[in-house]
């Protein structure tokens, strides 16, 4: 007798223990549905506004554009430069100076594979007229930009500070020469033109400076 309650109670107690069990194997299954809803689509969002923003602030041109304004050649233009933007190279006077832009048609359309001949001064005003330093020219990118690396020009007598180019857009060239600004010389220069100057900023080094070349196109 004794026995058999004996069995009957080890009988109960293993089916409450599996009971317990499988209740307590049953509970946590709420965790992980609560803790997987994880948002991660937001971040590459945040990359477009940037690069937007950028493209816009470069490139600062109301339509319709007003032409460059073409002026003369000048007796130093030399033909046959090298294909070159980088035109600072050591030893040359003058302070460095890095000019950077685009060339726009009149509705300010970026313009590719426009050619940019530049020639110039070095900082104490004298042209090399045996050999090609400080000359060279380049082709815009993709999106109508160009960069030079140069110095800025020095004065000789009766010019002010200048750059000379040729831009050249299907088969069309336009000459004229890039001024700088708060120099006193500008105002007695024959050639000179307030629309032909460059934006510079002197805090940066090199100092840098912009230009936009708008050919007369639509």
């Amino acid at each position: 007798m004794m026995s058999r309650m004996l069995m009957i109670a080890a009988t109960l107690l293993s089916v409450l223990i599996v009971g317990c069990a499988g209740a307590a194997a049953n509970a946590p299954s709420a965790t992980p549905f609560a803790t997987a809803t994880i948002t991660s689509t937001s971040a590459p969002t945040s990359t477009a506004p940037a690069t937007q923003t950028t493209t816009s602030a470069t490139l600062a041109c109301t339509s319709p554009a007003t032409a460059l304004v073409e002026l003369t050649e000048g007796p130093y233009y030399k033909a046959n430069p090298p294909q070159n933007a980088t035109l600072r190279t050591a030893g040359v006077a003058g302070t460095p100076l890095t000019l950077t832009g685009y060339v726009v048609s009149k509705s300010c359309q970026p313009i590719a594979n426009a050619k940019l001949d530049f020639w110039q001064a070095d900082g104490n005003g004298s042209y090399d007229n045996s050999g090609y330093t400080l000359r060279g020219w380049q082709l815009t990118d993709a999106n109508g930009a160009y960069r030079l690396e140069t110095v800025i020009p020095g004065l000789y007598p009766g010019r002010t500070e200048h750059i000379h180019f040729k831009v050249t857009v299907n088969g069309q060239t336009y000459t004229s020469q890039l001024f700088f600004p708060g120099v006193s010389q500008n105002a007695s220069d024959s050639i000179y033109s307030s629309r032909m100057l460059v934006t510079l900023n002197t805090t940066t080094s090199p100092v840098t400076g912009t230009f936009t070349f708008v050919v007369n196109v639509a």
